[in-house]
């Protein structure tokens, strides 16, 4: 068969230029696919009774203005043990077989600083205790940036950074909002408009003009797909039948954001976008940018910390609400807060299930070769805890992690930091340390 050149394929009518899925017909490549990393957090921890297993019992605790400690009376021994039943764990039954359990992992608090605020834009730091003298936070460059260095240099995108913020009442500062920086005090701003991400990710200045990407490039690729085998013609189908979706959801938002403009409403209209249309339409857009090579590093931060302007969560609640206000009363709000959790799980499930369905050049998937983590800087919303914090793991960094339906407890005072520096050299990155870690979690390498 005659080879077709990757450079020709891409570039498309019009000087248009795509990404798409590695094809083998097209590139002639038989190397490995690349290994990824995504991170999926989740604001204002969880609901400790509804996600951590032998805690359904325990007292709901009232709400603390500073960082404290649930004390749960649960003997359970480090190491490996059968993925457990919970009502928040549960809505993980669909890809259970792919995902591990990580309970036990610890944050180191600074105190002086929001708790909120440290939470979040610390949660891919964790710099070591009083190092960092320029910021009140132990804030340095973040994993992301870290791993983006070693095998984001090749892609277009060093690393994308992506949040499901929809609002413009910007009433806490950017560490509530952000969880990737280049360095102390340096944030990488995230992305939060799906058009605006899909034109930095696709669009070109022809495409703007006058036509959608994909008809552009469909319209030069017609006469190329003869050439292509069985199996990459149908992978090319389904990536273009996805680009499409992407678009129609996109059009669905923006109709949507036209018709509240003009209603007259307290809340602002982002309050009434749809959260879980909104987060699997930047989830899929994310997905696309990571089996494209349009990067291999990718953050997408669910909500804000602290934000007390109110989202609407379609199928959980009739009305917007603020899921931090409801924190703060969990008394009174526990089941509604454990439906949140569900909803935010539901999301990540989404994810991991779309991850595991697009296949790549040598029969291995996207999620084989991705690292993705659902993660929170708290390990409860009403008492603040730094310690025992919620972790998910799906994925296999191409096989240098184990396979999932396992639960992982750590022993007690394990870092946060041991699970990135876990995942740095299940990334092929020879790192010694990072922040304030101790060692890595040999439970979770292959």
């Amino acid at each position: 068969m005659k080879q077709t050149s990757r450079r020709n394929f891409l570039r498309g009518a019009g000087g248009a230029l795509m990404s798409l899925p590695w094809l083998e017909s097209v590139s002639g490549a038989t190397s490995a696919p690349a290994k990824r990393l995504a991170i999926y957090y989740v604001p204002i921890g969880v609901v400790r009774r509804g996600f951590f297993p032998g805690e359904g019992e325990a007292t709901i605790p009232k709400f603390t203005s500073s960082q404290e400690e649930i004390k749960v009376d649960v003997a359970i021994k480090p190491g490996e043990h059968a993925f457990p039943s919970t009502p928040t764990l549960d809505r993980l039954k669909p890809v259970q077989d792919k995902v591990t359990l990580v309970t036990g992992m610890n944050r180191f608090y600074q105190n002086g600083t929001d708790v909120h605020a440290q939470c979040g834009s610390c949660f891919l730091s964790s710099a070591l205790p009083n190092t960092i003298t320029t910021s009140a936070y132990p804030l340095d460059r973040t994993f992301d940036h870290i791993v983006g260095d070693e095998i984001g240099s090749v892609t277009p995108f060093r690393t994308l950074e992506l949040s499901c913020n929809s609002h413009k009442d910007n009433l806490e500062s950017i560490y509530f909002d952000n969880i990737s920086w280049f360095g102390t005090g340096h944030v990488a701003p995230s992305l939060r408009d799906p058009r605006k991400v899909y034109r930095r990710l696709f669009g070109t200045k022809e495409i703007q003009a006058y036509r959608n990407i994909t008809d552009l490039v469909l319209e030069d690729a017609k006469s190329l797909q003869r050439g292509l085998t069985y199996t990459d013609q149908q992978k090319f189908g389904e990536y273009f039948d996805s680009i499409r979706t992407i678009e129609q959801q996109m059009d669905k938002l923006d109709d949507m954001k036209g018709e509240l403009s003009r209603v007259k409403i307290e809340e602002p209209p982002e309050s009434y976008l749809p959260r879980g249309e909104y987060i699997r339409l930047m989830g899929d857009l994310m997905i696309s940018a990571l089996q494209t090579g349009l990067t291999r590093v990718a953050t997408l931060m669910v909500g804000p910390e602290r934000w007390n302007t109110p989202f609407t969560f379609e199928g959980v609640f009739d009305d917007p609400r603020s899921h931090h206000v409801m924190s703060h009363n969990q008394d009174k709000f526990v089941d509604d807060l454990i439906k949140l959790d569900q909803f935010h799980m539901d999301q990540y499930v989404y994810l991991v299930d779309r991850m595991a369905s697009l296949e790549e050049a040598d029969g291995s998937t996207l999620l084989d070769n991705t690292i993705f983590t659902y993660g929170s800087g708290l390990g409860d919303g009403a008492t603040h805890q730094y310690s025992d914090l919620p972790i998910v793991v799906s994925g296999r960094s191409g096989g240098t992690l184990r396979g999932g339906g396992r639960w992982i407890h750590c022993r007690e005072g394990e870092p946060l930091a041991n699970l990135w520096l876990t995942q740095a050299r299940a990334l092929g990155i020879e790192m010694k340390s990072f922040a304030d870690s101790t060692g890595t979690l040999p439970a979770l390498l292959a």
